[in-house]
């Protein structure tokens, strides 16, 4: 059992993306799937799949790579409020990821979302982590 399922997401896609693996499998919950979704719809992975399988289920990612050069599209990506530190933004003080090339995921009251799209709604939350 891991006491922080997030960064256990979070290393498990470092691994295989520094692997050069094409597809990485993991436990799924919904605050990953949302995560999942949010790496999708950003362009980092290229598709996914929720296998409801055993009692938790499963999420298949099929990671995104450089057509020409074969260099992976997520270059890194690292937890940032952790479970002995937990870190908070206000809407007004969103962080941007390597100058807005990047993206800031955030648990907000309205869900999970991106740092941007926090802060057009003008809700804050905690910062799960920085992908870029």
């Amino acid at each position: 059992m891991t006491t922080d399922p997030i960064a256990d997401y979070l290393t498990r896609v470092r691994n295989a993306v520094s692997a050069g693996h094409r597809v990485v499998e993991l436990p799924a919950s919904n605050l990953k799937k949302e995560i999942t979704k949010i790496l999708f719809d950003q362009g980092f992975v290229l598709s996914y799949k929720f296998e409801e399988k055993g009692p938790q289920g499963s999420i298949k990612i099929a990671l995104k790579y450089d057509k020409l050069t074969k260099d992976p599209v997520i270059k890194k990506i690292e937890r940032i409020s952790k479970p002995g530190l937990r870190m908070y933004a206000a809407s007004n003080e969103m962080p941007r990821v390597l100058n807005g090339l990047g993206i800031a995921i955030v648990s907000t009251s309205a869900g999970v979302m991106t740092g941007k799209q926090a802060q057009s709604q003008h809700v804050g939350g905690e910062v799960l982590c920085y992908v870029y």
